[in-house]
Formats: C-alpha cells, structure tokens, sequence
C-alpha cells in the first residue's frame, strides 16, 4: 500500500442535525477520523520504577502549560450533484446528496504552543484554515479562550493566533536552536491527539532537512516521537524542554502514526512567526530564477564535478538574477559561501531573506566558477497556465525511425492554432510534443503533449524537423529544454 502523508489536525463534520459523518475539515486532506465510541484502548499497567530512575517530569511540567489544544469550526453548504433539471425532484435529491441548501458545521481539532506571554500562539495554517471561529484550551482547564488569527503563511503551513488570557498569566515556551538540532537527539512531541487530552510522546530525530511535498518551503526534522491526529500545531520540545520544532504531518497509509513524523524547524517558524506579527504578512526575498534539481544524468551532461547545488533553468526577464548576468545553464552552488545543497534548501535560503538584500552567488558556467552579486526583489505570485486538449495536425518524427520517435513523441510546428491549444506564447519558438507514447521513455519521464521542446544538447531548435534532426544525431543520453506550463526546465532522457 502506498504511504499517505497526513496533515495531522483531527477533523469532524457536524450535520446541522446533529448526526456526525467522516467529511474532512478544512485543515488539510486526508485528516484522520476519530475511532468509534466503541473502540476502548489498551492500557497496561507499569510498575513504579525505583528513585534511581531517569525522569522527564520536571521537563514536562515547565513545558505543558504553554502547550494548547485548538478548536476550529466553519459553516459550509455543500452542493448535491444533481442531473440537470432535477433539481426540485425530493427523489433524486434523496439519492444525490440530500438538501443542497442545509448548512453544515465542519469542526477541527489540533494543538498549539504560546510563544509570547502576550497571548500569541503557533500552530499549523491546515488546523485553522478558512476557520469561521476559533478557540484554545488549556489542559489543566474547560475553559475556552476566542482566539483571532492573526496571519496564516500555507508555504509553510503555519498560523500565529492570539488570545485575551484575562486573569490567566501566559507562560511563553522557551525557544532552541533548530539549526544545532542533530540525528540522533532526544525530543518530546506534545499535544492533543484524537482529542483524548493533553498527551507527551518521546523519541530521537531520526533526519534533519527533509522536503515530503506538504508546502512550499520546507526543511523538515523528522522523528519516531508518536505524532497523530489532532497533534497537528504542537511542540516538538528537546530534552531540556526547548521548542525545537512545530509537529505538522506524518506519513502512513493509515493516518495513523507508523513512526515517520515531521516538524516545522523553530528556526524557521520563529522567521515566519516574526514577520507576521511584526509587519501583518510574511516579506520573502525573491531571485527572479526558475531551479531544478541536478541529477546524475543532468551533472553528466553539463560536466559538473557533483550533483550538488541548483540548475538555472529559466530567468525572469529584469528580475534579480537577470540584472546579476545569472542566464539558463548556470549553476548555484553556494550562497553568502554557504553551501547550496540542492533547489529545495537554495529556495529555502532566499525565502528567509529579506528584500533589498544583496546576496552573493557561487556559479559554475562551463566548468568555471565564478561569483556574481544579487540584490533581492519581494517574491513575486505567479501562476502557470493550464495546459490545453492534444489535437491532431501535421507530424514530424525522427527519419530514422520512420514517422516514431525513438523517444515515443510526435512532434509538430508551433501554428497559431497549436498555440492557441497549448496557450503556448508567440515568443516560444520550438517542437510542440502532441502525442506520448504510453510506457515510452517520454512518458517514464512525465513529458506530455503541450510541451514545446525549445532546445537539444544545448543548442536551440526552432521547427520540428531541428528537433528531430537533433535527436537523432544525439547518442545516448539526451539534454532536452522544455516549455512546459509557462515555465522552462531542462530534462535528460535515455535512449535504447
């Protein structure tokens, strides 16, 4: 069974009757449901250990009252899919949906941690998406405080709430340093998972700088420290009781904690955290450059001496990296002489600039290296457009393999009405791919029909038949760059 990953908020859909169902909240997809009312856990017994025992209770003591359970709740009316035109049939509606016009009340359940006596709270951006209300609690307390949240940043899947304590004096969790966090160090994962109660769970780290595809910018700890629904939002504390990282999601094709569990780095959060009370919003510093991952294949082909750091595989027009004399091709492998690990952690390292920085850049073009400086802009919001229908027309293939490519793709012109398909703009000159052959290279190698190959082995193509001419002559591997959805990238596939 392939693994899931999860974002760890316990959700419950309230009917406005009454009656509970198993809809997911808005706090993320694939959010575990709470076991029936029947199902009663084991509990086994343990004997008290003699006075020579270690103990973490002093640790925990500090650390739990800082530590929030978070209710969440939004009012949502759900549209039965109906056939057309039946709309005012009972019948049908009975069938389809039930009334599509009768309110439903989503509720969620996480955790959270106060890190600022002053009432602000940290917690995950999927427990208290599109919430219409939210709470806290306390565990050694009923009582439910309103909480305003005060900015969200799903890049990070992250939220800073804030609560009035009234008479109740905050106690702020201590911060660690991430960034000295290691493989192998003891943490505590605190929270209220399946909305049991305020429960500590321990384990080590078991990786530090993992990306799992939850957000946009991550550099994951991981841990065996038992993470589940509902703990989503809480601390994930050292041994000293240090929040070193904001517990998120797990991996399992259960929901259920197998022993894969990821965390927000405090050194990241606090970043975050910072920005959104201090100026409303988070500011990221923005390079203008499209990166990609530097595989074997692609290391080969632009003779690098590792595959470590950044692939340039497109520059913004008068961005940053353009006004630096960056261009396709370069390669980034070291920031301010830090070193740039792969495009995932040099995202992550611009992202935690701030605008107006000048930033220093180790680049390798054509086996040299050499240093440019880049001054940052705010990150620009773009999206890409939707890739159009396959359509038929003309084909080119390679002669040599008889109207078949030998990559599996047919190829075409780039005429005014592929590109109005494709959405293809008129400045992209190159071999639109309007067919994939299912299981051939192209198709291992995820290409499809809208992509326009713009250059092979590094030389440009303007026409089907220079693609496919291109392609032919090459052996081997073949260095492919592509337009794909509005963006450029560079891809190597094998051939027989």
């Amino acid at each position: 069974m392939r693994d899931t990953i999860f974002a760890c908020s316990l959700s419950l859909m309230l009917a406005a009757h009454g009656i509970a169902s198993d809809a997911s909240s808005s706090g993320g997809a694939g959010n575990a449901v709470a076991p029936p009312a029947t199902a009663k856990p084991s509990i086994a017994v343990i004997p008290p250990a003699g006075s020579e025992a270690i103990s973490f209770a002093p640790m925990v003591r500090k650390v739990a009252p800082s530590v929030v359970t978070v209710f969440s709740s939004r009012t949502v009316r759900p549209e039965a899919a109906l056939p057309p035109g039946s709309e005012q049939d009972p019948i049908l509606r009975h069938f389809f949906g039930g009334d599509p016009g009768r309110e439903q009340k989503q509720r969620g359940l996480g955790s959270g941690v106060v890190v600022r006596a002053d009432g602000y709270i940290l917690t995950n951006n999927h427990v208290v998406e599109e919430a219409d209300e939210v709470k806290v609690a306390f565990a050694d307390t009923h009582t439910q405080y309103l909480a305003k949240v005060i900015g969200t940043d799903p890049k990070t899947d992250l939220a800073v709430l804030k609560i009035e304590g009234g008479s109740r004096a905050l106690v702020a969790i201590e911060f660690g340093d991430s960034s000295k966090v290691e493989v192998g160090n003891l943490v505590f994962a605190i929270g209220n998972p399946f909305g049991v109660g305020q429960t500590v769970t321990m384990g080590i780290i078991s990786a530090v700088g993992r990306g799992v595809g939850l957000a946009d910018y991550e550099d994951f700890l991981q841990t065996d420290a038992s993470i589940n629904p509902g703990n989503s939002g809480g601390p994930l504390v050292d041994s000293t009781g240090k929040l070193v990282g904001i517990n998120t999601a797990i991996i399992s094709p259960t929901g259920s904690n197998l022993g894969i569990g990821f965390a927000v780095p405090v050194s990241l959060a606090r970043g975050i955290m910072d920005s959104i009370i201090d100026k409303g919003k988070v500011v990221r510093g923005y390079l203008g450059v499209v990166i990609e991952e530097i595989t074997p294949a692609i290391a080969k082909k632009f003779e690098l001496p590792s595959e470590q750091g950044a692939l340039i595989s497109d520059v913004q027009e008068g961005g940053p990296a353009a006004k630096a004399g960056l261009r396709e091709g370069d390669v980034i492998i070291a920031a301010n002489d830090a070193k740039v690990e792969d495009s995932r952690h040099l995202r992550l390292m611009i992202a935690q600039m701030l605008p107006g920085t000048k930033v220093s850049l180790t680049t390798i073009r054509d086996g040299k290296e050499r240093k440019v400086d880049a001054t940052l802009q705010d990150l620009a919001e773009s999206a890409a457009d939707d890739a159009g229908p396959r359509r038929g027309g003309k084909r080119h293939a390679p002669k040599s393999d008889q109207g078949a490519s030998p990559l599996g793709i047919r190829l075409e012109d780039a005429d005014a009405n592929l590109r109005r398909t494709f959405h293809i703009p008129a400045d992209v000159k190159g071999a639109v791919i309007t067919e994939v052959k299912p299981g051939s290279k192209a198709d291992e190698a995820g290409m499809k029909p809208g992509q326009v190959i713009i250059g092979v082995e590094h030389k440009p193509v303007e026409s089907a038949d220079e693609a496919a001419a291109a392609i032919d002559q090459a052996k081997d591997d073949i260095l492919l760059r592509i337009w794909s959805d509005g963006g450029r990238l560079y891809l190597v596939i094998r051939r027989d």
